[in-house]
């Protein structure tokens, strides 16, 4: 039986913490990460002192996994988020003495046309017509592998209703702010985040109009720390509303990317977010063809279930560039569910990944 993540963070919600709490509930463990039989993840302490102290809750957990069925090897490193004796950064008080608050939602603020990101070099929407074609999956892998090829990636959670990046990258930190208007990033698999999802409770549903979510969309790209990116990709929701809507005539694109599997009905809707960009003088950058075939991983047989070669078909009858077919894969699910993205390790997943990145880079995309 597989390990998850869930089963490890309930055996670590069992550690206990001299000044109260448990390692869980303190939000203390960082970047669990599952391969096969082994397991790895961080435990970040708030600075070195408390590092140095926290030794021996990270023996007891790392002896609490060592001792679930099925884990044979355990690897629990100990950080901390600043230096000892460093000093926090300093934030406005509200008159109750409580750190800022930072509100994501709001109606969108005018400009004057589309606008660039501070320190961003390039920003690529990665969309798809409908859903559950594997977008976030493909653009999670994607800023991975672009970042093991050396280069500063920052990904933007651009679905707002349903954001699976924290999920899939492995964090849920909720982002800081020292002002209350700038919003400081996270840090996953050498990738910088930013989600609606690390900004709400994960059980509670976003319950906007159109303008709040353009709003919301505005203050992700303008008010958060970036930093210096060689690339920025966006996960767009699927369908063509108004989150494509806004980031495409308010933000200076580079271009899209859109992902499709084979089988016609995925394609109807393809060609609809095709022509979405089309009337929006975004440039089309190329098309993915996710799910385009499984191989058995007892037998080898490979099967098509979606169909196959309808997206490299598409694209080469409308004139675009195919970047690559991606197969349907468990280990890939397995990975992103447990926030470590299959192009974090080695594979054949990995390398299919690191060459749709190259593919990238090459053309000058990444």
């Amino acid at each position: 039986m597989s390990i998850t993540k869930e089963q490890i963070l309930d055996v670590l919600a069992r550690i206990e913490l001299p000044e109260g709490g448990n390692l869980v509930s303190r939000d203390l463990v960082r970047a669990v990460n599952i391969q096969g039989n082994s397991v790895r993840f961080v435990i970040e302490a708030e600075d070195a002192t408390k590092a140095r102290q926290m030794e021996s809750a990270r023996l007891a957990a790392q002896e609490a996994v060592q001792a679930m069925d099925g884990v044979d090897a355990v690897s629990v490193a100990l950080t901390a988020h600043m230096p000892a004796g460093a000093a926090k950064p300093a934030a406005p008080k509200t008159p109750a003495g409580d750190p800022p608050s930072l509100k994501v939602g709001r109606h969108p603020t005018p400009q004057a046309g589309p606008q660039g990101v501070p320190g961003v070099d390039r920003i690529i929407a990665v969309g798809s017509g409908k859903g559950g074609v594997g977008k976030s999956t493909v653009s999670s892998n994607l800023a991975v592998a672009l970042a093991r090829e050396g280069r500063k990636v920052g990904l933007l959670d651009a679905d707002i209703y349903g954001p699976s990046q924290p999920r899939m990258m492995g964090v849920s930190k909720r982002p800081s702010s020292p002002d209350g208007k700038t919003i400081i990033p996270l840090q996953a698999h050498g990738v910088t985040i930013m989600s609606i999802g690390l900004m709400v409770e994960p059980e509670k549903a976003v319950v906007w109009r159109g303008p709040m979510l353009m709003g919301a969309l505005q203050q992700m790209l303008g008010q958060v720390q970036w930093g210096e990116l060689d690339v920025l990709i966006v996960d767009l929701p699927p369908g063509t509303g108004d989150v494509q809507l806004t980031l495409c005539q308010k933000t200076q694109l580079t271009g899209a990317v859109v992902v499709s599997t084979p089988q016609d009905v995925a394609l109807l809707d393809a060609r609809k977010a095709l022509d979405m960009f089309k009337t929006l003088n975004t440039p089309v950058l190329g098309m993915v063809e996710n799910m385009s075939t499984y191989i058995c991983p007892k037998c080898g047989h490979e099967a098509h279930l979606f169909g196959n070669g309808g997206v490299a078909a598409e694209a080469e009858a409308l004139d675009l560039p195919f970047l690559g077919a991606l197969p349907l894969d468990l280990d890939t699910r397995l990975a992103g569910d447990s926030g470590a993205p299959i192009a974090t390790g080695d594979g054949p997943m990995a390398d299919a990944y690191r060459a749709l990145a190259r593919r990238f880079i090459e053309g000058g995309m990444g």
